[in-house]
């Protein structure tokens, strides 16, 4: 029964995020929260002091008629989606500012850390069901790495997988960010879509990584683990694999519905080198179980002669069968730590891969975080320095291909990589080099 003109002077007097919450009470609280007065008075005393149209008078509210025309020329929540789009776009611009800073170890953000705190990022997924009704998942367990993040979702509430058709893994965001209060989950958020997943007949459809006692691991591309329940058809937890290169841009500049797409390659034209595009990679591998680390490795100066570039790939021989003293031992016995609110375990004989592939000019060329299992292979090891099985593991995607050999040497008891090889697609370089090979 309070006058509009009431209740405008009270939510005169709240900040932004208020007045958003104000407007999701009812359709009047709505349309008194998009008045263009209160929205313009807060858009222009976040510019600059010499661009302000509002004078304060020992600080009252009171405005003064500078700003008619501003007012009534535009229609309601016209201001309001100014001044969203206006703090919106300061806050993406300090965040990318931070990831500008790269690491000449690995040629990725070395900030990333930082950009994450200043930008409150977290990261949630959202289960569909074949009825149409989501469930959102939050919460998670975060592992950092090298060049990645590992991003562990469990809960005993899960909906059964029969019923379930996708599944979508979002980076979130205050839509208005204050570095002085923590990130509430209950208020104003963005949505940026980072990937989606079908899981319709998911432990047909997907790669099977291993299985311990009690769960069954599935693989999606990119980079997502699922946990199955033995002997149920229920999920047990979710694992996500997110690398740090564009991690922060698909994180935070996608929208709720569309996924955040890369700026394409610009190539620099080099007619003078004939094998440009061929030579002077640099390769960054990292293989962890999530909470423990197997290997961490650099390799400069990779090359691919023309003569080994067929089957629409070329060759990266990073380390080779016969020169044993570039083989490289594993720490510890490969496997994927898994946890719930109860339970816990370790699936062996599989790992996430973290491949970081630069180019000439230390730019990330190809990039990916994922899980990988292994193979018992049929043939022996050959090799006069290890007698023991070979294992291989393999991993594939539209960029390329890596095939990495091991040896179980039973007396000590430890793998060691005796063969890795990169393929990549002729077809992501040509784009990339603006070539034809």
């Amino acid at each position: 029964s309070m006058p509009s003109e009431v209740l405008l002077k009270i939510l005169s007097y709240l900040d932004a995020v208020s007045l958003l919450s104000v407007g999701c009470v009812n359709k009047r609280f709505s349309e008194l929260a998009n008045d263009n007065g209160i929205w313009l008075k807060l858009y222009s005393s976040s510019l600059h002091p010499k661009w302000t149209i509002w004078k304060m008078k020992s600080k009252q509210t009171e405005t003064v008629s500078l700003g008619c025309a501003a007012l009534h020329d535009k229609k309601p929540g016209y201001w309001k989606k100014e001044y969203i789009l206006k703090q919106t776009s300061a806050f993406k611009t300090r965040v990318m500012r931070l990831v500008k800073f790269l690491d000449p170890y690995t040629g990725l953000p070395c900030k990333n850390k930082e950009a994450m705190k200043v930008s409150g990022l977290s990261w949630i997924i959202v289960l569909k069901d074949k009825n149409g009704k989501e469930h959102v998942v939050e919460k998670p367990n975060l592992s950092f790495k090298d060049t990645s993040v590992t991003i562990l979702w469990c809960g005993a509430d899960w909906p059964c997988l029969d019923i379930l058709s996708t599944l979508k893994l979002f980076g979130v965001t205050p839509l208005l960010p204050d570095q002085s209060r923590p990130p509430n989950k209950n208020g104003p958020r963005r949505f940026s879509l980072i990937a989606e997943y079908h899981l319709a007949n998911l432990t047909e459809n997907s790669v099977a990584v291993g299985a311990d006692e009690l769960v069954q691991l599935f693989s999606l591309s990119p980079g997502l683990l699922v946990g199955i329940w033995k002997g149920k058809n229920e999920i047990a937890f979710v694992m996500a694999n997110l690398h740090y290169n564009q991690l922060l841009e698909r994180s935070i500049l996608g929208s709720a519905t569309v996924q955040y797409a890369p700026p394409p390659n610009k190539p620099l034209l080099d007619d003078i080198d004939s094998e440009y595009g061929l030579h002077d990679y640099s390769l960054h591998l990292d293989l962890h179980g999530r909470n423990c680390m197997y290997l961490c490795g650099s390799f400069k100066c990779l090359f691919c002669r023309k003569r080994d570039i067929e089957n629409g790939y070329l060759r990266l021989r990073v380390v080779n069968l016969k020169d044993n003293r570039k083989h490289l031992p594993i720490i510890g016995t490969l496997g994927i730590c898994w946890e719930t609110d109860v339970f816990k375990g370790n699936v062996k004989d599989c790992f996430v891969m973290d491949l970081t592939l630069l180019d000439e000019t230390g730019k990330p060329f190809w990039c990916f975080s994922a899980p990988v299992h292994m193979e018992l292979s049929t043939k022996s090891s050959g090799l006069y320095d290890y007698m023991g099985h070979i294992y291989t593991a393999d991993y594939a995607d539209s960029e390329g291909k890596v095939c990495v050999e091991f040896v179980w040497l039973e007396e000590t008891k430890e793998y060691i990589i005796v063969s890795l090889v990169l393929y990549v697609s002729t077809e992501k370089v040509n784009s990339w080099y603006g070539t034809n090979y």
